[in-house]
């Protein structure tokens, strides 16, 4: 591929390592591409946020291709990942301490199955606190962190499917599809909720948005030993 490629538009597929940032992975692609081919500069942006704890699919953008990156935002997604049981964190994954236990012990399979029916179709979720989303300027994160109150509007999603994979209590691994601005953190803390319970996200996965798939990304490793041949 040739810097002109790149400037013209290219549609790169990536799995983004656990603990990195989106915002890491389009900066250290960026960079690749600048030395490899002597660039100042080049545009890359990714088509939606994957939090430092998920892997998976990672959709970034070149050149002109910038412009498609809302097109790509909008498309349905898939997930794969943990919920455990009998416990909640305030950002509703492992980035906090557990706050809260709860006893699982009249927990079921069948009742765990049951549930996932309350989330399908058109529902309304909060947003977790610890989410990048802007209220008067800055950051919900920046607010949670130090420790005010911060009032977070529901939004309108849709979940059009939810299916448990396999229960080995305390964890629940699942598979859902569903709308852009879906936080999955949030379906695990309301889950738990649904369950007279606690619950919180331990592993997340994006398998999907649209028509990619992760099976058809690269690893970073991967991108990156394209520019060492």
């Amino acid at each position: 591929m040739t810097a002109e490629d790149y400037k013209n538009g290219q549609v790169l597929l990536l799995d983004k390592p656990l603990e990195w940032t989106s915002f890491q992975v389009v900066n250290k692609v960026r960079w690749l591409i600048k030395k490899e081919f002597g660039l100042k500069k080049i545009k890359v942006g990714h088509a939606g946020t994957l939090d430092p704890l998920a892997t998976g699919l990672l959709i970034l953008c070149t050149g002109s291709f910038t412009k498609k990156i809302d097109t790509y935002q909008a498309q349905h997604k898939e997930y794969t990942g943990t919920i455990t049981l009998g416990a909640t964190t305030p950002s509703y994954d492992l980035e906090t301490e557990i706050d809260r236990r709860y006893d699982i012990s009249e927990i079921t399979s069948e009742k765990i199955k049951q549930t996932t029916l309350q989330f399908l179709g058109e529902i309304e979720q909060q947003p977790p606190v610890f989410s990048a989303l802007k209220k008067d300027g800055k950051r919900l994160y920046e607010f949670a962190r130090a420790g005010e109150e911060v009032s977070v509007p529901t939004r309108k999603v849709h979940i059009s499917e939810f299916e448990i994979t396999k229960i080995e209590l305390p964890q629940v691994e699942f598979r859902v599809a569903c709308s852009k601005g879906t936080y999955i953190r949030s379906l695990a803390h309301d889950f738990g909720k649904a369950l007279e319970n606690g619950a919180y996200l331990s592993a997340l996965r994006r398998t999907k948005i649209g028509d990619f798939s992760v099976e058809d990304a690269l690893s970073l490793t991967a991108f990156e030993e394209r520019f060492s041949r």
